[in-house]
């Protein structure tokens, strides 16, 4: 059966917490939507993937530090490629408005 959904549907307005949502998965990728809150953001939290990462900022804005000092600024429309095991962390995310990204981990 086809379904059709929307990617800005059925968001909460805040969280504690990052939200990931499966959107799509098999045995070689998961697709997910994410939703930063700036509230939401773990201090220190250095993210250590086994997979590689594609991440598209759909809305707000988002900067990432990797372990080797250097940021990225990240607006709508921006996407980068995240290897494996390069470590990463979110250090802020938009304030004005919730900050959308869609993340394929693949292999």
């Amino acid at each position: 059966m086809i379904t059709k959904k929307n990617l800005f549907d059925n968001i909460q307005s805040i969280s504690e917490n990052e939200v990931f949502e499966e959107l799509l998965k098999n045995d070689n990728l998961t697709l997910e939507r994410i939703i930063s809150f700036p509230e939401s953001l773990p201090e220190n939290k250095w993210y250590d993937q086994d997979n590689d990462e594609w991440v598209l900022l759909l809305k707000g804005s988002a900067t990432l530090e990797f372990e080797n000092g250097i940021t990225v600024n990240l607006f709508p429309g921006d996407y980068i490629l995240l290897p494996a095991h390069v470590k990463h962390k979110v250090l802020e995310v938009d304030k004005n408005e919730l900050t959308i990204w869609l993340g394929l981990h693949y292999k």
